[in-house]
C-alpha cells in the first residue's frame, strides 16, 4: 500500500480543501405568482409547473 514517506505541511492541506467552499442555490421567479423557487421544481405557493397546476395548494387564513 501507498503511504506518504513525508509529511504535508498545514498549508499544502489547506490549500487542498480551499475549494471545499458551499455555493448558495439558483433561485428564479415563478412566471405565475412571482414567487421565489428552485429551477425545474414545482412552485410551492401557486402549485404551478411549466404553466401546469399540479398541487393543490391551500389557502393561508
Amino acid at each position: 500500500m501507498a503511504n506518504p514517506t513525508s509529511r504535508h505541511s498545514k498549508s499544502r492541506r489547506d490549500k487542498r480543501r480551499a475549494n471545499w467552499k458551499g455555493t448558495a442555490p439558483s433561485l428564479i421567479l415563478c412566471p405565475d405568482c412571482k414567487a421565489v423557487k428552485l429551477p425545474h421544481r414545482v412552485c410551492m405557493s401557486c402549485g404551478k409547473y411549466n404553466g401546469k397546476s399540479i398541487l393543490a395548494v391551500k389557502e393561508q387564513e
